[in-house]
């Protein structure tokens, strides 16, 4: 009786677990796929932020050309009288 009892301990725990763990297992192919899916995209947004940074370096240059451009202008117009 003893036997009993104890297997009954161990075995029910087991089974319980098995239980819990099998849908578990049963979506790591979709948890797996999501992971993959999840580093592209943070691939991606890695390599927009290098062209957005890139982009923004342009646009500082330019900015800077254009105060150049900008006061060229008013010193030519100061020249002619305008």
């Amino acid at each position: 009786m003893l036997k009993w009892i104890v297997l009954a301990l161990v075995l029910v725990p087991l089974v319980v677990l098995a239980l819990a763990v099998r849908p578990v297992l049963a979506r790591l192919p979709q948890l797996r796929r999501a992971a993959v899916r999840l580093k592209q995209r943070a691939d991606e947004a890695a390599a927009l932020r290098a062209a957005a940074e890139s982009l923004q370096q342009r646009a500082e240059g330019l900015q800077g050309r254009l105060e150049t451009t900008q006061q060229r202008l008013t010193l030519i117009k100061a020249r002619r009288g305008d």
